[in-house]
């Protein structure tokens, strides 16, 4: 293949997080925002040591799997990516994509490991509870539009006022903005000019409280009195409840959604959300899983994998990377004491905050870097549970992590690349995958949460129960390899 050739070819299979592999008459090609099965063209755009990535042009034959999109914006918004697919599809996909990536690492390992198949998502429609729509236009000098960023551009916005990830509330709070601005003829923030005044709108909604918080984004280039803009949103016909409408004032030329200013424009700045019979009040910024039903599913397997462990509740529990302190207070009734480290000080106070109204009194949780605040715990954990960013633990850390020889330890990944990274480290280190998992919490997205148990071979005879060993190479069962 060469550089500008116009390939044309089948979709074997789609690795993670979204690379089709593309069988073509002169070769394979990498190409992105593709489904198996399906016959595409594509422009090869980069050749490398024989390997060929390309852009797709068109979907001359679909997927014979595809079912068609419910939502109008596929394809045109960035976001998903398999929706046009059945989920059971999805998630065997997705199931794929992790036994791949996982199948040439624990084939090292000589001790058996159990994996669990993955598990779907309670709700696939309007599962968020987060949204960040951009103000901007959809064609140069177009009206003014509110929604995602179009698939591969940076400038241009696409409405997304049919969105099937976010509920009818978010649709309406969506339109009812997008009028009231598009009405006034206020300017949008221009990214590349850094000119103008609307840049985002933040909305947050709880799964089950029904409690909504809204955030305007604006830059102080332009003063508008937003009195009526608030009475706008209050006067909506939702299902859920505006608790709180915030205008956040932001002139940074980074396009993030950050605060140099945040005034209350009405209620309160804050908002509760209840997951597995706690309740979590949750601020603008703060860190709370996008999916609460998935969210869910994913720390009752996290519990699960560490929560039967000990028959004694003196263990002292490390819940590194804690965000705001979930999984450090679904720990606390089978622990002695948790403690959580996190950066983020605003996550750390939230932390704190929603401990305290749990009635949670063995939580403990510090505000700072892990490599750095595991050098100033005097306590010395019995178990490790690992639920890093996206990039994974940092080498230095991860070898402080393992120098404390813990028994069996818990990692939590939302890039099981970087999870992979990380695992020959550890089986290197002495320690062996006990058990796997992973959690669906991104229907019709690429992500994919993964969930592993480890244990120390260098601390104490092998004394697990033995689960049948999967395929090396493919991560089958033995009855299935073919």
């Amino acid at each position: 293949m060469k550089k500008g050739q116009v390939a044309e070819g089948i979709v074997e299979r789609v690795d993670f997080p979204n690379k089709g592999i593309v069988s073509c008459d002169d070769g394979i090609c990498v190409v992105k925002n593709v489904l198996p099965g399906q016959k595409i063209s594509c422009r090869i755009n980069k050749v490398r040591k024989g390997k060929a990535e390309g852009r797709l042009l068109e979907v001359l034959e679909p997927s014979p799997a595809e079912i068609g999109s419910p939502c109008p914006h596929f394809g045109i918004c960035g976001g998903c990516v398999s929706i046009s697919l059945p989920y059971e599809e999805q998630l065997h996909m997705k199931d794929g994509q992790i036994k791949r990536l996982l199948a040439p690492v624990l084939a090292k390992q000589e001790s058996p490991y159990k994996y669990d198949e993955i598990k779907g998502s309670p709700v696939i429609y309007g599962y968020r509870n987060k949204m960040e729509f951009s103000f901007g236009d959809e064609r140069k000098d177009g009206p003014l539009v509110l929604g995602m960023h179009k698939r591969g551009s940076f400038y241009d916005i696409v409405s997304v006022e049919g969105c099937c990830i976010a509920d009818e509330d978010y649709r309406k709070i969506l339109r009812g903005v997008r009028e009231y601005f598009a009405r006034l003829n206020v300017s949008f923030y221009h990214r590349l000019r850094h000119e103008g005044y609307l840049r985002h709108l933040l909305v947050r909604k709880a799964a089950k409280t029904g409690e909504i918080l809204i955030a305007l984004v604006t830059t102080t280039q332009e003063e508008h009195d937003l009195t009526p803009f608030r009475d706008m949103l209050l006067g909506l016909s939702l299902q859920g409840k505006i608790v709180g409408i915030l205008h956040t004032k932001n002139d940074s030329v980074a396009d993030i959604v950050q605060s140099d200013e945040t005034v209350t424009l009405y209620g309160q700045d804050y908002f509760y959300e209840e997951l597995l019979g706690l309740k979590f009040r949750i601020s603008q910024f703060s860190f709370f899983q996008t999916n609460t039903y998935g969210a869910e599913v994913l720390y009752g397997m996290a519990r699960e994998f560490i929560g039967s462990l000990s028959e004694k509740k003196d263990k002292v529990v490390f819940d590194l990377y804690s965000g705001t302190g979930t999984i450090a207070q679904m720990m606390a009734d089978v622990a002695g004491k948790v403690i959580g480290v996190e950066i983020v000080e605003e996550a750390v106070e939230a932390a704190k905050r929603n401990a305290c109204l749990n009635g949670l009194d063995n939580c403990q949780f510090i505000a700072g870097d892990v490599l750095k605040v595991l050098d100033e715990i005097e306590e010395k954990p019995d178990f490790i549970i690992l639920d890093p960013p996206r990039d994974g633990v940092h080498p230095k850390a991860l070898k402080k992590i393992i120098d404390y020889q813990v028994d069996r330890l818990v990692y939590i990944s939302c890039k099981p690349t970087s999870l992979v990274r990380d695992l020959e480290v550890f089986l290197e280190s002495g320690y062996a995958v006990e058990r796997v998992g992973s959690v669906d919490q991104f229907p019709f997205t690429g992500n994919i949460e993964t969930v592993c148990l480890l244990s120390n071979r260098n601390t104490k005879p092998d004394t697990r129960v033995e689960f049948e060993v999967p395929c090396g190479k493919c991560m089958m069962a033995a009855e299935d390899c073919k």
